[in-house]
């Protein structure tokens, strides 16, 4: 049984004979240092970067979908790109527009 799905798996039109399967898995390293830099300041994050990891993380997914035979290994790692993406930019939003009305009223 376990043969039969490992075997399945090296077969596959996106298994690991082929780029469609090594390019998702090493794009795992852009979500995973998303994640590690959710300890930094919010003040030190790029739009830029952020949104161009957000997009591309929606682009992306919404082609894995399409594709034939569905690739869930780049589905997955561009849903996690572009909920790292959103997050952080989330974060640099709420520091950069709404932390100043807290130290407003801390002030008064």
């Amino acid at each position: 049984m376990a043969n039969s799905k490992l075997q399945a798996l090296w077969n596959h039109p996106a298994g690991p004979k082929t780029i469609h399967f090594w390019a998702p898995t090493f794009k795992w390293g852009i979500s995973i240092a998303n994640v590690a830099d959710f300890a930094i300041p919010p003040e030190k994050l790029s739009y830029p970067q952020q949104i161009v990891v957000a997009v591309s993380g929606v682009i992306w997914s919404r082609y894995g979908v399409v594709i034939i035979p569905k690739n869930w290994n780049l589905i997955s790692v561009n849903l996690a790109m572009a909920g790292t993406g959103m997050y952080q930019l989330s974060r640099k939003i709420r520091h950069d527009y709404f932390d100043d009305e807290k130290d407003a009223v801390a002030k008064e």
